[in-house]
């Protein structure tokens, strides 16, 4: 593969911007292992923190996929590129200690195929969260992130996830946290917020390295046939709608911070064609997650080759195409002048009122 595909996050030097994300695809020695053998630049481990209500949530999961119509479709890998999962989830179940000394072996691995594996915390009390940071730096991992607002959290268990949305609080959060991890700290910002490109500014004027966004919206979807919840419960749902939502707030927190602030965009990339979309729109690197859990690892692989191949196609890189599409994006008024172009939506049947 040619280096037409390198890019970097902060210090981190990638060999291409595909991340494997966090998620049930990377909670395992062997799950790991095999998204690291696709090729990916990096892989985001499954997520974990002190709270034992956050574990016990994985015991509770239930998992579906629906059309675009919102009827279930079956679970298979031959599903349809637009399938939305509709889920609930939960945390890493096994001993903090033992699972971070897999994750240092795995890394040292991973720095040998050029890549990397990145602890990932969901945050719930700020001091047992640098603890357990501090942790993975001990033991060698050379990048952590920490969500500061899991998309779940509003469901969780009280006391199993705290959930952050404001500037104020997560300059706290993360200045606490640099203050004590001296390992590239990259902070995952949630969607549900009036504005993202504020919260990560709170995080870059804290110490952050990097920030990704967005996660996953909570939802309810009813079924008509039994009137009922889908899965009895609200969840979270992400699907290829959700990729130019992301793509929105890629462009304006790179148009607050600037070009050269490393932004990793997620939720919503089904294949290399919409990686290259997120590049354009400002991230210098892009995670997958619910394509690796319907599609598994040859996901990743096929994304990367296909990515390379519009780069060859184009007679560009990645570095140079990131944040070029956000960096043309103009104001409504600075469009052409089309006078009368709506009429081609009033259908003949319309009549306007007889005004006496």
């Amino acid at each position: 593969m040619s280096n037409r595909l390198a890019t970097s996050i902060g210090s981190l030097a990638l060999k291409n911007p595909i991340i494997a994300g966090s998620g049930e695809a990377t909670m395992t020695e062997a799950a790991i292992r095999a998204a690291l053998a696709a090729g990916v630049g990096a892989v985001m481990s499954k997520s974990t923190n002190e709270a034992e209500g956050a574990k016990k949530q994985l015991d509770h999961t239930d998992y579906m996929l629906l059309d675009s119509r919102w009827k279930p479709i079956p679970w298979s890998r031959d599903a349809p590129v637009d399938a939305q999962l509709f889920c609930r989830s939960g945390l890493v179940q096994e001993d903090f200690d033992v699972w971070v000394e897999k994750l240092a072996r795995l890394d040292k691995e991973a720095e040998k195929m050029g890549s990397y594996v990145i602890g990932h915390i969901i945050l719930n009390d700020v001091e047992k969260c640098a603890q357990m940071a501090e942790r993975m730096q001990e033991a060698g991992l050379r990048a952590i992130t920490v969500l500061v607002a899991a998309v779940h959290g509003d469901q969780a268990a009280k006391g199993a996830i705290a959930m952050i949305r404001d500037p104020q609080g997560i300059r706290d959060v993360v200045g606490t946290l640099r203050r004590r991890i001296k390992v590239p700290l990259w902070i995952k910002l949630p969607g549900q917020t009036e504005d993202v490109s504020l919260l990560a500014a709170a995080a870059r004027d804290a110490g952050a390295d990097a920030v990704n966004f967005i996660d996953r919206t909570l939802a309810m979807v009813p079924d008509l046939a039994t009137r009922a919840p889908y899965l009895g419960t609200i969840a979270a749902i992400g699907g290829t709608w959700s990729l130019p939502i992301a793509c929105r707030w890629l462009a304006q927190t790179r148009k607050r911070l600037g070009p050269d602030y490393p932004l990793i965009g997620t939720n919503g990339v089904r294949d290399g064609y919409d990686v290259a979309r997120m590049l354009l729109s400002g991230a210098h690197a892009v995670e997958m997650t619910s394509a690796v859990m319907l599609h598994g690892t040859d996901v990743l692989r096929s994304s990367i080759e296909q990515l390379d191949g519009y780069l060859a196609e184009q007679g560009v890189t990645v570095k140079q195409i990131i944040g070029e599409a956000a960096d043309k994006l103009t104001a409504y008024t600075d469009q052409p002048v089309r006078p009368g172009l709506w009429k081609q939506f009033v259908h003949p049947e319309a009549v306007d009122p007889v005004v006496k």
